[in-house]
């Protein structure tokens, strides 16, 4: 199996202040987690010490049934079984599409080899492109050029460090989807480490959201998005509607766009947590609808946010819609609540 587990890692660069700080993180076997954080988090280090680039100071890396990285133990990257797909593909341009293919393939002869290479290049869609240069190649095309040659020896691990930053918006959803599928194509186990938060959303099973040093929640996309473990991580994975709110017997908090459903909770006040697209915009005279005043309106394409004052409340409140905008700033209109909400102290 390849579950992947790291336990207590810490590291400090010198005498400042550690990296990591006892992070803790376990990737089931064939699963592709997202490691997610604002710069400076930890997340690079964490990578690379998983990698067998760092030391770590403490903690522990398990791959399977094999210890990577423990109290005196520190196996040396080659010997880790573990494909690397760096940012912008990093390609040998000397040698072709196929050679750099081959590059990791150890032990075997020419024949399987080249079958190997023509298996990859078929599962990453660029089958017939061995003969090319890496100059010759678009950027998407580099990048799933260095994830088959990261899978070609079969690793345990797959890393991949940021690879679609330096692709065009346009590019980067398609590549994104050809990577996942030649990762699930192959069963191997993957961290990817991004800062993207629709990056990591769209294409991973699980997600990590490392703050100083330490994985403050891991959990499906689903999960993660719908029920953060504090303010600061819905905040910082998706846009977030934070109100004041008291619990009332009915198990709804009061705040001030009304009464708003609950997910079970033992508080009795706290900050109530919603998502943009849980507010509707209605008529102002809608029956249990709050009034407010429109102030902006930015619209995306696929769908436009709203935001509108609400008497009240000092902050006003972001409202996400989809199809044809039908209102403008200085309209007043009526919000409504769907669905529940989280309750934070």
């Amino acid at each position: 199996m390849n579950e992947l587990h790291v336990e207590g890692l810490t590291k400090s660069y010198g005498a400042g202040e550690p990296v990591l700080r006892g992070l803790e993180l376990t990737v089931p076997a064939g699963a592709l987690a997202a490691v997610l954080g604002p710069s400076g988090c930890g997340k690079t280090t964490m990578l690379r010490i998983v990698a067998g680039f760092l030391r770590a100071d403490a903690g522990t890396v398990r791959l399977g049934d094999r210890l990577l990285t423990g109290p005196g133990v520190h196996l040396p990257p080659e010997r880790r079984r573990i494909g690397i797909v760096p940012q912008e593909g990093a390609l040998f341009p000397h040698l072709s599409v196929a050679r750099n293919v081959a590059f990791g393939l150890k032990g075997l002869d020419r024949s399987e080899r080249r079958l190997r290479v023509a298996e990859l290049l078929d599962l990453v869609g660029l089958a017939g492109y061995g003969d090319r240069m890496p100059h010759e190649l678009s950027g998407g095309q580099q990048q799933r050029i260095a994830l088959a040659r990261a899978l070609a020896p079969r690793p345990q691990l797959v890393l991949l460090d940021e690879p679609f930053n330096a692709l065009d918006s346009a590019l980067r959803t398609g590549v994104r989807s050809d990577v996942r599928a030649a990762l699930r194509a192959t069963g191997a186990t993957a961290i990817l480490v991004t800062h993207d938060q629709q990056e990591a959303l769209s294409i991973a099973d699980l997600v990590a959201v490392v703050r100083d040093g330490r994985v403050a929640q891991c959990a499906s996309p689903q999960d993660l998005y719908r029920h953060p473990a504090d303010p600061w991580i819905a905040d910082f994975v998706g846009d977030a509607v934070t109100l004041p709110g008291t619990v009332t017997p009915d198990g709804t908090a009061r705040t001030p766009l009304g009464p708003v459903p609950l997910a079970p909770t033992d508080l009795r006040t706290g900050t109530v947590l919603l998502r943009p697209e849980q507010l509707r915009l209605t008529d102002v005279d809608c029956e249990g609808a709050v009034r407010g005043t429109v102030t902006d309106v930015c619209y995306y394409g696929h769908d436009a946010m709203i935001t509108v004052a609400v008497e009240g409340h000092p902050t006003p409140v972001d409202i996400r819609v989809a199809g044809p905008l039908a209102v403008r700033p200085g309209d007043e209109t009526g919000i409504r609540v769907e669905g529940e909400a989280a309750l934070h102290g």
